[in-house]
């Protein structure tokens, strides 16, 4: 009997993942971090909550090899700057496969599904700097991928954005491809019908209502009532991500290519650095977009299949661009160090599961950086926080997010904190002429965490095109009205620096007292 029952649970062990997600559910692992997290680590995150589909914006060797053997399925990026030499030299394309692909297939090998071959290249702010480059990169990636004899396992698409479509009548049933690329988007529908691949597009809820004050805050979530909703002749849209969906589909069928499969490559809600940008929202759009997995009704113009669907993102990433927003750095599920931030059933059953976190994670010291008020020189606070903030993360300082409004003190010591810490705790970098001091006891106060940073390796990427500027380019609404539609600004450089706007925002958040 003891016999039968250990074999039992080492069956369910062995062939029962920890956790059950929705169908079709993935995640965007993006690594424009200071200190990236230990893809072993990472690769255990997936594994410990049954996430099975992984989204990578370009190929890293030490991710790929942590990725070998895990039967994880893997859409690995290429990023724009490498579409023209693809696009012009088919034996770049087979460079590019040897060593990002093939070199990492076997019987123990990467399970690649999708080569994405650019990232959102038809942004209207790009001025059609990649229009004419991508289908052709696409087609040389297919056939290398052919020749190497895995191009019927391996499929190729390229991840747009919701602003190569428009709806000219508001409604997503009247959906039509924009107008100046009606041509290439054939092209694009073309190629992705003949092979059997999916049409990959990035939306995000999230940015229609950070940019747009009047726009409906229910309507960026799920199940909201009728007084929040848009009505399509007759059809009620709930929530703007199904309508953005049915737009394209709408789309696709004026273009003829109704039945090309559909993937949302991005999605999600960041968790700090914007009034919007919290936990309690992030927990609820989640939950409400799993939900809507897990029933698999679909959207109206494509019922009972749900698309499927890659949460943005996995991990915050600390160097990314703060010019869409100062939510930018705050996407994760998990902070930087693989701890899950708020409770999530990945399986849309809405119980209050908590994830996963990172394992055996090392840490630096146990002590932070802090504003020293015993210092003689304070009217030199506000350079040297500026310059903390110029040179590190201080997001979290902006109104609305997680350490605003908490006082000079606190939001000093945030600056110089987040810098030592970056710093990787150097003693130098917690000084400041003495306008710094390090402790030991945590200083973290409610929402406003103080961390400790991690220890990490340097990954090692395969590609000399692998170091993509944003591993999202941002997307915001147009209008109330227009909710699925979504104009752009390009993908900026991936600088710690901060823009003299964040500067500002501090300074009138944190100074303005100081000096009345």
């Amino acid at each position: 009997m003891l016999q039968a029952q250990v074999f039992l649970w080492a069956y369910i062990l062995l062939f029962f993942p920890a956790s059950i997600v929705a169908q079709g559910l993935g995640v965007n692992w993006g690594v424009i971090a200071s200190h990236p997290l230990d893809p072993k680590i990472v690769v255990n995150i997936l594994k410990d909550n049954g996430i099975k589909k992984v989204k990578l914006f370009h190929a890293e060797h030490d991710i790929l090899t942590a990725l070998s053997g895990t039967d994880i399925e893997v859409m690995v990026g290429i990023p724009n700057h490498s579409l023209e030499s693809l696009s012009e030299k088919y034996s770049v394309a087979q460079a590019w496969v040897k060593a990002n692909v093939t070199a990492y297939m076997g019987k123990k090998g990467v399970n690649f599904k999708y080569v994405a071959v650019g990232n959102e290249p038809f942004l209207a702010a790009y001025n059609g700097t990649y229009n004419n480059l991508t289908l052709p990169a696409m087609k040389n990636i297919l056939k290398a991928l052919n020749e190497a004899g895995v191009g019927k396992d391996i499929k190729v698409s390229t991840p747009l954005n919701g602003d190569v479509y428009i709806t000219p009548t508001y409604k997503p049933s009247d959906g039509i491809f924009r107008h100046d690329l009606a041509d290439i988007m054939n092209g694009i529908c073309e190629f992705l019908h003949k092979n059997n691949a999916a049409f990959i597009v990035n939306i995000y809820p999230f940015l229609n209502l950070y940019q747009n004050p009047g726009f409906p805050e229910p309507y960026a979530f799920f199940d909201n009532d009728d007084s929040n909703s848009m009505d399509d002749n007759g059809v009620k849209y709930r929530s703007v991500l199904d309508a953005n969906i049915d737009t394209l589909v709408a789309a696709l069928k004026v273009s003829n290519f109704s039945d090309i499969p559909i993937i949302v490559g991005e999605v999600g809600w960041p968790t700090d650095g914007n009034i919007y940008a919290t936990t309690k929202n992030a927990k609820k759009f989640y939950n409400g977009l799993l939900k809507r997995m897990t029933k698999n009704e679909g959207t109206p113009l494509r019922p009972k299949q749900y698309p499927d669907v890659y949460m943005f993102s996995l991990l915050d990433e600390d160097l990314k661009s703060i010019d869409p927003g100062m939510f930018e750095r705050h996407w994760g599920i998990f902070s930087f160090d693989g701890q899950p931030k708020f409770p999530l059933d990945l399986s849309g059953k809405g119980q209050n599961k908590r994830l996963v976190g990172g394992k055996n994670v090392t840490y630096m010291e146990k002590q932070w950086c802090v504003y020293n008020k015993a210092a003689s020189n304070q009217k030199d606070l506000a350079v040297k926080v500026a310059w903390a903030c110029n040179n590190t993360d201080c997001t979290t300082l902006v109104p609305g997010a997680s350490c605003s409004g908490m006082g000079i003190d606190m939001n000093a010591s945030v600056a110089f904190n987040m810098y030592y810490q970056m710093a990787n705790q150097t003693k130098a970098a917690c000084d400041f002429e003495g306008l710094a001091k390090i402790v030991k006891r945590d200083p973290s106060n409610g929402t406003c965490r103080f961390p400790i940073m991690i220890k990490t390796i340097q990954t090692t990427s395969n590609s000399s095109a692998s170091a993509p500027k944003s591993s999202r380019s941002s997307t915001f609404s147009s209008s109330t009205s227009h909710s699925p539609l979504q104009t752009h600004s390009p993908s900026p450089s991936s600088s710690p620096f901060h823009s003299p706007l964040l500067i500002f925002q501090i300074f009138v958040g944190i100074f303005t007292i100081w000096f009345v």
